[in-house]
């Protein structure tokens, strides 16, 4: 039997002196490595700098657009020829070459105000991947977050679960010396090494629980699976937050709010660019080429040309089968469609902050009372264990003192987890969520 509790006791010692060499991971270092590495983070990122590289005047159809041709053309052909005189003319592979190039410039002068109207959607598109960048960043904050507090709940229960443990190595010294003298049964004896293997299983549990834990973490951070850490156990709940003032700040900073009215701009930047189509498209068109050609029967058996040349092109639609109207109409139903969506968020939005809020009210009153029922519980286990070792009181009756106090410690540690992420998840939802 003590060869059992020996054996125990160097267990737990060789999980301290690992955990040494382990370093301490605070909340915010977790969130800037999660911002550095985590791979929805930086795909947004890439697409926001894709949307930067494509806000320029040329791919809005603004600037000309300027191009250098050649063509070379060549022919062997076996030719005859009969001139207005009556006189026939023949040859056998008669060669014709035929060379020319320049430059070529074309222009869009006017298509209705719609290149203008390009420009200012590539710079709504701009703006919309720094929103969704935004959010994508806020999401990911609250995950680390939330992953990093649930961590903080698991450890202080395993801590719990630590102390109840040389608590049952205690009882089991205890009742084998009670046996020893002859105060105690074989049968409380066996019973109280039950419940210590009982409570060392249950913790082998709760390792299990918190390695899991820690991996999703480095997961959400993007980094070795394995990476060892320790977390700050403080969690200091923000207990000033205000209803009305949560409404207000996401009214203006919720990102899902911010990305619908984005949207909506870029329904109405459509509709401008549909409507361009009722008027006219006038290109300027130009161009400096030389010619050259090379023929071994004929009047003419060689040409040479250069020069300018130039024009405007001005076309216009007159009937597209009655598309323009629908493109337009549907168009206008985008516009409302999000405005739509636009109202729908809000009430989502009022929605989530209130019940998150009442949910949040609650959570700070029971962890203030489940604090207070923790402190009750360990007192009357401190009590309970003298009791025991004088033998005034039952093995049966110490084991639920010990079972209220874990159970206390558990309620506790949810009570406070719940307020911290109701209070995480309030932020997320106003758009706000600082460390």
């Amino acid at each position: 039997m003590k060869h059992r509790i020996i054996g125990i006791c160097c267990l737990f010692l060789l999980q301290a002196t690992a955990s040494l060499g382990q370093s301490l991971l605070s909340v915010r270092t977790a969130v800037e490595i999660a911002l550095e590495n985590n791979y929805a983070v930086r795909l947004s990122q890439n697409n926001l700098l894709i949307a930067k590289e494509n806000v320029t005047h040329g791919n809005a159809g603004m600037l000309p657009s300027v191009t250098a041709n050649l063509t070379q053309n060549n022919s062997v052909q076996n030719s005859r020829q009969v001139q207005s005189n009556g006189e026939e003319r023949s040859l056998d592979n008669a060669k014709n070459n035929n060379l020319t190039y320049g430059v070529s410039l074309g222009w869009t002068v006017f298509d209705g105000l719609g290149m203008f109207t390009r420009y200012e959607r590539l710079q709504e598109m701009e703006k919309l991947g720094d929103a969704e960048l935004k959010r994508t960043m806020l999401t990911t904050i609250a995950d680390v977050i939330t992953q990093y507090y649930m961590i903080v709940e698991q450890e202080n229960l395993l801590s719990a679960m630590d102390s109840n443990i040389i608590i049952s190595q205690e009882r089991l010294h205890t009742a084998e010396n009670r046996y020893s003298i002859g105060k105690a049964s074989k049968l409380e004896v066996l019973n109280v090494q039950v419940n210590l293997n009982s409570d060392v299983s249950t913790r082998l549990r709760q390792v299990e629980v918190v390695k899991n834990m820690k991996t999703n973490l480095n997961s959400l951070m993007a980094r070795d699976l394995d990476e060892p850490f320790h977390v700050d156990r403080l969690v200091s709940i923000d207990e000033g937050l205000v209803y009305d003032d949560l409404l207000d700040k996401a009214k203006q900073l919720n990102p899902d709010l911010q990305l619908i009215m984005i949207n909506k701009r870029l329904a109405e930047l459509d509709l401008k660019n549909i409507k361009a189509s009722r008027y006219p498209v006038v290109r300027v068109n130009s161009g400096y080429n030389f010619s050259r050609s090379e023929s071994s029967l004929g009047f003419v058996s060689s040409s040479n040309a250069r020069g300018l040349n130039y024009g405007v092109t001005a076309s216009m639609n007159i009937f597209d089968g009655f598309n323009q109207r629908r493109n337009e109409r549907v168009a206008k139903r985008q516009i409302d469609q999000v405005a739509l969506q636009f109202e729908q968020q809000q009430l989502f939005i009022k929605t989530s902050i209130k019940t998150a809020y009442e949910t949040y009210l609650t959570n700070l009153q029971l962890t203030k009372l489940e604090d207070k029922n923790e402190a009750i519980a360990r007192q009357n286990l401190d009590i309970t264990l003298a009791k025991y070792t004088i033998g005034s009181i039952s093995a049966v009756e110490f084991r639920d003192a010990q079972e209220n106090f874990i159970n206390a410690v558990s309620r506790s540690n949810a009570a406070r987890l719940q307020a911290k992420l109701t209070e995480i998840q309030l932020k997320e939802l106003i758009g706000q969520l600082e460390l």
